[in-house]
């Protein structure tokens, strides 16, 4: 898990759908504040996972530590397969 990196909501941006909690295989969101994305664990956050921030339709999230020039994707419709984002290839199960 990461020291440095885990991710950062813009709630003026962020319109609480939910996505973002609902998809984090890590927990690092608290869910009991669902649709509201609170950033309560940030440690369990994978280094370099982009899961919730790919996923986010208005482009809210952004990370800490981030240096690899992703930036959110601002609500493009995507098809894609299920992934955390990290590069471990576990479809979203890990």
């Amino acid at each position: 898990m990461a020291q440095k990196w885990y991710p950062v909501i813009d709630y003026v941006a962020c319109v609480e759908c939910g996505t973002c909690v609902n998809f984090c295989p890590h927990h690092v969101y608290n869910k009991t504040k669902a649709p509201t994305p609170v950033v309560e664990h940030p440690e369990m956050c994978v280094d370099h996972c982009h899961g919730c921030g790919n996923r986010c339709p208005q482009g809210a999230i952004t990370y800490v530590g981030e240096d690899s020039g992703w930036k959110p994707p601002h609500g493009t419709q995507r098809d894609e397969q299920p992934s955390c984002g990290c590069g471990c290839g576990c479809g979203g199960t890990c």
